[in-house]
């Protein structure tokens, strides 16, 4: 295991802020490029890239990479997303009567995206792990989501609408995705100050709890451990060679899998396993 913990606790802020993730707590009426582009202006970052779009109305888990972290961003995205939301019933519907219909949307479902979106209009399969009333009050049921990433919640709201007489979705939140969840996630404002703190008072404190270091890729990719002896040559982004390696979790890896590289704490890159005679490994990003 990686231990984070004690690379958050102990890498200099410069270098944190060159390779991190903050969890931010996008608030309403703004775009998640809004976010990430707010983030890049308090930190004087050369870039930022969030985990995934959030419509403007919507609020909540936003992951913003940093500087070299951006380059991992694709291998955060494509995890599971949880949301809290209220939905309006157009029709008088009882409760027993709703959750039999709800129940219908668990399971892979097709969906085709809404009209306003950023991707292609075509019908495609997702998986919904649960979608469940919460609370009724009159005919805005508030419910959670368990999804797919990819999966339009608006676009649920609606086709249960058209089994039950009309539903439309009225407020959503996003408590999780993937491994970031809103419990650890951070306003942009008190990021900001967090931020300030730092600068202006070389206090580290606040801004050293939000700041999350990017080999928490471990988390998210299988970790391979290499020797220190080739590192030299290894972090000029050379293959990888089973005389490298010093751990044997490799062979359970399918040719084609992704894994993330480390020398005990320190990350390397992220690599494809490939088979290739004594070459194992080819890198997709180093970190050099």
């Amino acid at each position: 295991m990686i231990d984070i913990d004690k690379i958050k606790e102990q890498k200099p802020i410069q270098e944190l802020l060159e390779f991190c993730i903050i969890n931010v707590d996008k608030p309403a009426d703004c775009t998640s490029f809004d976010v990430a582009d707010k983030i890049r202006k308090i930190f004087g970052a050369r870039k930022t890239g969030h985990f995934g779009t959030l419509d403007p109305m919507v609020t909540g888990v936003l992951p913003v990479a940093l500087n070299r972290a951006c380059k991992l961003v694709g291998y955060f995205m494509h995890h599971d997303k949880v949301y809290i939301g209220k939905m309006y019933i157009h029709k008088e519907i009882s409760e027993e009567k709703l959750k039999e219909e709800m129940k219908k949307f668990v399971g892979k479902i097709k969906q085709m995206p809404p009209v306003k979106s950023a991707v292609k209009r075509q019908l495609r399969e997702r998986r919904v792990n649960k979608f469940e009333i919460l609370k009724i009050n009159g005919k805005v049921v508030e419910f959670i989501a368990d999804v797919e990433a990819g999966t339009y919640i608006r676009k649920i709201c609606s086709d249960l609408g058209e089994k039950i007489g009309g539903a439309h979705m009225i407020e959503l939140r996003r408590t999780k995705a993937g491994i970031f969840e809103e419990k650890t996630s951070f306003s942009i404002e008190s990021v900001e100050n967090a931020f300030k703190l730092w600068k202006e008072k070389n206090d580290e404190s606040k801004i050293r709890n939000i700041l999350i270091p990017a080999e928490i890729i471990s988390e998210i990719l299988p970790v391979v451990q290499v020797k220190p002896d080739n590192l030299k040559s290894i972090l000029t982004g050379k293959p990888i060679f089973k005389k490298d390696l010093a751990s044997s979790n490799f062979e359970k890896l399918k040719n084609g899998n992704c894994f993330s590289l480390f020398s005990e704490d320190r990350f390397i890159g992220v690599y494809k396993k490939v088979d290739e005679g004594d070459i194992i490994g080819r890198a997709e990003f180093v970190l050099n």
